[in-house]
């Protein structure tokens, strides 16, 4: 712990500091929440059939079955692969790549901060290693910044932590090789809702106590760190007294109501707004110059 003390860059401070000025304006946000108008949203990407529907009463509409339900992970690999294939060929200004699980798959893109262009690459189910694996699909993009969601599947799953960690490791090293002009944000893992949940696999959600998830979360901001990447702590924002996912920002336990989209789309505006560099080089030591001498 005391090497990392040591280390931590001063951009690295920059960083907390914008993650608590961020935590403050969600708050003010949460509080002001109960006065918005509720309005219906539907959740599309691209031309993908069957969009999840969602209102602002934190209910989810059940689509009906269909196509949709009938894809296989290889034929969603085929869909993200497709698309950003296309956005390659677009080469859009300030492209913004979500890469992650259901959560990022299904976050309402008229949500999504207006002031830049959007990629989603999220995929039902996905794990650490599962996405490690899928980097490539997006390498002739040109993105201003990829966030990272993913987690939550492998704790579901049983993987360990430091199997988890050391894929986390492994994407943000390969992310950086691959989009070195690119700000990598690795956005915390978020909590399950405990006894209150409604997911179908309740008792998986019931074996992972969110104070492990608060301390995978913390080793999370470690690597980030060492690795040049950032650190979006959005644990917070979500959690109730009892530290679970709060009810009003669920649909079952695991995936998110509009509320809980709206929370994660203003700290998204907040923190994209911020321009935040490239991690800076090492800043050389002075050094003491004798007449006559070259450095």
């Amino acid at each position: 712990m005391s090497n990392r003390v040591k280390t931590f860059p001063a951009w690295g401070f920059f960083a907390l500091l914008t993650n608590v000025i961020l935590m403050l304006a969600v708050i003010l946000l949460i509080w002001r929440q109960h006065k918005l108008t509720p309005v219906l949203a539907t959740t599309a990407i691209a031309d993908r059939p069957e969009p999840v529907k969602l209102n602002w009463k934190n209910q989810y509409v059940q689509p009906e079955l269909g196509p949709r339900h009938k894809l296989s992970y290889p034929q969603w690999l085929d869909i993200l692969k497709q698309e950003a294939k296309i956005t390659a060929q677009k080469n859009p200004q300030r492209l913004t790549i979500l890469a992650g699980d259901s959560l990022s798959l299904w976050f309402p893109s008229e949500l999504l901060p207006e002031d830049r262009t959007w990629l989603n690459q999220g995929i039902s189910g996905e794990v650490t290693n599962g996405l490690l694996q899928r980097l490539d699909f997006f390498d002739r993009t040109q993105p201003d910044m990829i966030l990272v969601m993913v987690g939550i599947n492998d704790l579901i799953r049983g993987l360990g932590d430091q199997e988890i960690l050391g894929n986390y490791q492994q994407i943000i090293s390969s992310l950086r090789t691959r989009h070195p002009q690119s700000k990598i944000v690795v956005q915390s893992i978020l909590p399950h809702g405990g006894e209150g949940s409604t997911w179908e696999a309740k008792e998986k959600l019931l074996a992972i106590p969110n104070s492990r998830i608060r301390k995978l979360n913390e080793e999370l901001n470690h690597i980030a760190v060492e690795k040049g990447a950032r650190y979006l702590n959005l644990h917070p924002l979500f959690t109730d007294k009892q530290g679970n996912l709060r009810s009003d920002f669920t649909t079952d336990g695991l995936h998110l109501s509009p509320p809980g989209y709206l929370v994660w789309r203003t700290a998204l505006q907040i923190y994209t707004s911020q321009e935040v560099a490239p991690q800076p080089s090492p800043t050389p030591q002075p050094q003491k110059v004798n007449s006559g001498n070259r450095i």
